[in-house]
């Protein structure tokens, strides 16, 4: 058995808040409810010999037996959330206010091939409370010093291949290198990913989405053959206008974000309460990402289980960036300008970060962004002068799709400047019925384009 000790020395690169999550006095419980024989396990340990921070902990305890009555025992006491997320594999969940911890039974008649079990060796290092010292049958401690992800067995990833994919965004997490036998066993294995559940993998591919530093790693996968099956019309080019947002990004964040654009931040679905964050930096990416045809992107982007959101926003965005040539950008009247933010919506952040990613300057997409930002104006975010119930009423028109349409029509006036208030606007809408009437044979046809003479 290859045992460590804990010691000053081999914590020197943690910081002290770090390291103390290898601390009972940290925890949620006492130790004392943990038989001799307990080992906390996998990134929880790696990252505080990493000297990594985490506001929330998550802990990871295996033990030879009575894994799910320690987690029921503990959380009965404590008054904590309890989970049985496995019983044939014992393994159960105690949830606290502020930490998950997660109780398994141990695989193998020996910690040592649990271990044995795990996906890379720097997630295969144990530490006991009791003793203080570190099990590494691996060498997980070594490669740690090296700063490289090193798989334990070609058997492991092929037990889960989303461990292939898992590679790539640890070694982004933690800034590590694949070791290179382990590069090329992925490769090997790559059509494996495909098999994978597409939730799993779009949470892996999240975070690679999501930062700087998952850019360079996202075209390894890419080159590895990782995206074949998820996003097959992904290529270089594509890749390179990612790497291009990430600097646009971070432009953008520094000149705006005070001012309220938020490219680098989180909108919100129905997804976000599952504690998944999503960013618009994402949708800017994953447009460059799916094929250039909006039905095909549509089904690529449901096929990896994204939300109505994110599919509404990125087709959102592929739309909308034809109107962003920088040849045609400064000459937009303010027609095609309400015509752009009718079409993308909230999702303006995502489009304007592919835009100056493109090439497109901010002086000249700057006036766009202003108009954003600004909550009152009748380009960016329109608003109805009258109601539907006022234009019932005063013009005498029955409910149906016409009163819809006419406040559109009201709309688009408004942001060009034709009308700027309420009696403006109804005298504008008997004038649009009027002539819709003197050419249609009733004024349902009404669409919301230059003139009313379109009866559609």
């Amino acid at each position: 058995m290859n045992y460590l000790e804990l010691s000053p020395s081999l914590l020197q690169q943690s910081s002290p808040v770090t390291a103390s999550v290898l601390s009972p006095q940290t925890w949620p419980f006492s130790l004392e409810w943990l038989p001799a024989s307990t080992y906390l396990v996998g990134g929880n340990v790696r990252d505080a010999l990493l000297g990594r921070q985490a506001e929330y902990l998550d802990l990871d305890f295996v033990m030879p037996e009575g894994a799910v009555q320690t987690a029921k025992a503990i959380a009965k006491h404590y008054h904590a959330g309890f989970v049985l997320l496995d019983a044939e594999r014992q393994i159960a969940r105690v949830v606290f206010d502020r930490a998950t911890v997660d109780f398994a039974q141990q695989v193998g008649d020996r910690l040592e091939d649990d271990l044995r079990r795990r996906d890379f060796t720097v997630n295969a290092i144990a530490y006991n409370p009791y003793t203080e010292q570190l099990l590494d049958p691996l060498h997980g401690f070594a490669d740690l010093q090296r700063h490289l992800i090193r798989m334990v067995a070609p058997e492991n990833l092929k037990e889960d291949p989303l461990r292939l994919l898992r590679a790539y965004r640890q070694a982004a997490q933690l800034d590590f290198a694949l070791e290179p036998e382990t590069e090329h066993t992925i490769q090997q294995l790559a059509d494996l990913l495909g098999t994978i559940a597409a939730e799993r993998v779009q949470a892996e591919l999240s975070y690679l989405l999501g930062t700087v530093k998952g850019t360079s790693l996202l075209v390894r996968v890419w080159q590895d053959g990782l995206l074949a099956y998820w996003l097959p019309h992904t290529t270089a080019r594509g890749l390179a206008w990612v790497a291009q947002i990430d600097c646009a990004a971070i432009e953008l964040d520094r000149l705006w974000a005070n001012q309220g654009l938020e490219v680098l931040g989180w909108f919100r679905d129905q997804q976000r309460l599952s504690g998944t964050g999503r960013s618009w930096l994402k949708i800017a990416k994953l447009a460059c990402l799916v094929a250039p045809d909006l039905e095909v992107a549509e089904q690529e982007l449901w096929q990896l289980k994204y939300s109505r959101a994110e599919v509404q926003s990125v087709l959102a965005v592929l739309k909308s960036f034809a109107l962003m040539q920088p040849n045609q950008l400064p000459h937009l009247s303010k027609r095609d300008q309400y015509v752009l933010f009718r079409s993308i919506g909230s999702a303006f952040p995502a489009l304007a970060v592919l835009a100056v990613a493109s090439g497109i300057s901010l002086e000249t997409i700057a006036p766009l962004i202003q108009r954003f930002l600004t909550p009152a104006d009748p380009i960016a975010h329109p608003t109805s002068i009258v109601s539907g119930r006022d234009l019932m009423t005063t013009l005498q028109l029955p409910a149906g799709p016409q009163i819809g349409k006419l406040l559109e029509m009201l709309q688009m006036a408004r942001a060009e400047g034709r009308i700027s208030s309420r009696e403006e606007a109804l005298a504008y809408a008997a004038q649009l019925v009027g002539e819709a009437v003197g050419h249609c044979e009733d004024g349902s046809a009404l669409e919301p384009s230059p003139s009313a003479e379109a009866c559609g």
